[in-house]
């Protein structure tokens, strides 16, 4: 049985140490703060700051993994290099894992060694730079962070007046030590996308249904799955992803994420190279095996002999309204008391207004109205108050 370090505790992580569990193995998490989901249910945790290059060599060192599983961004990536050269499997690979958490890096790659088809962009270190792009490109523009998750930081800006509160958005929201930030033309499109995307040790490249999502403010609100699309576009996000995650190496899950246009086509927009938020749907049983244990099985070398989709599922986020240094929830019983519908209460130990705290899943038919669907699910989820 294999010793998995998992760097990143967060709801993403508490699902994936459940299905490496089932499977036999060992798991210790890690994460800046004690208490983060993923250590619930890990055999061991251990708190640090993964940004410190010192600090997560000797946690490393001290816990001798056979397999690393980054599930973060603020992560000292540039070590992973050394400890991959050390024989320790890292997932998808140090790689992938460099040029991932770093918008710049991976823009670079799919646009301009891949040639995929992206959003036209610009690149700024300052507040001046910022300016001077956003002129180069014209408005409505979005701002971004090279390192950062969840929207944060993410603005969406649609003159000159907003370009200082777009800086100083990207400065608080991101996460690591960088402050260059990428500047992006916004992009018309009809609906995006996530495709998930899995690639194996010793077999094909398999991709899920693509699913459907809504976000504000940068940050997944709803998703679901299968999103329906024309079989030409679906194809070519398939191309695309099968492109950018061959060239980065490794075996694990992908959230590649698109924008689609009925009349443009498709756009390659970022790409996370672990489990995807909008995954989530995924634990509405929609297909044979759920986003985390795809990944658990990829990351373990074990053979996936394809995706059926089984049914329709959609998701939506429960989000807290308060602050609380420990929190708890109501209107859970209206949930559980629903056909057809589960939810998941993170177990965050701290809540804050606008965070994210658990999710609601329902599902049905793949021939049901998938629209009735989703306003269900977006209104049972908005039942369950945290307090």
């Amino acid at each position: 049985m294999k010793k998995i370090l998992l760097l990143g505790s967060g709801e993403l992580g508490k699902e994936f140490v459940i299905a490496v569990k089932r499977l036999g193995h060992t798991v210790v998490a890690c994460d800046s703060y004690a208490g983060a989901p993923a250590m619930q249910v890990a055999d061991e945790c251990r708190v640090f700051s993964m940004l410190d290059g010192e600090a997560l060599e000797r946690v490393v060192r001290d816990v001798q993994p056979d397999i690393i599983v980054p599930e973060v961004e603020s992560i000292r990536t540039e070590k992973l290099y050394e400890f991959e050269g050390e024989g320790i499997q890292v997932v998808p690979s140090a790689r992938a894992v460099n040029f991932t958490m770093n918008r710049k890096a991976i823009r670079e790659l799919a646009h301009t060694e891949l040639g995929l088809r992206t959003a036209e962009y610009r690149y700024a270190t300052s507040l001046e730079e910022l300016q001077q792009a956003a002129d180069a490109l014209g408005y409505p523009l979005i701002v971004k962070p090279l390192m950062s998750s969840s929207g944060h930081g993410q603005s969406k800006v649609d003159n000159a007046a907003g370009v200082a509160a777009a800086w100083a958005k990207a400065q608080t929201g991101a996460r690591g030590d960088i402050q260059e930030v990428i500047v992006e033309k916004f992009v018309p499109f009809d609906y995006e996308i996530t495709l998930l995307t899995v690639t194996q040790k010793g077999g094909p490249t398999l991709f899920c249904a693509p699913i459907g999502h809504v976000q504000k403010g940068g940050d997944y609100r709803e998703s679901f799955q299968p999103r329906v699309m024309r079989p030409e576009l679906m194809e070519e996000a398939r191309r695309m992803a099968g492109k950018v995650t061959e060239a980065l190496t490794g075996a694990g899950i992908w959230g590649v994420e698109f924008f689609v246009s009925e009349k443009e086509g498709v756009i390659f927009n970022e790409l996370s190279p672990r489990p995807h938020d909008t995954g989530m749907v995924t634990l509405a049983g929609t297909q044979n095996l759920n986003e985390f244990e795809l990944h658990a099985r990829a990351v373990l070398g074990l053979p996936i002999p394809q995706i059926e989709q089984y049914r329709q599922g959609v998701s939506a986020v429960i989000l807290s309204s308060v602050e609380s240094d420990c929190p708890d929830y109501e209107g859970v019983e209206r949930v559980c008391a629903t056909p057809r519908t589960d939810l998941r209460i993170f177990g965050k130990p701290v809540a804050h207004v606008g965070r994210r705290m658990g999710v609601v899943v329902c599902w049905d038919e793949l021939d049901a109205d998938q629209e009735v669907l989703r306003r269900s699910c977006v209104e049972l989820a908005g039942q369950v108050r945290v307090k």
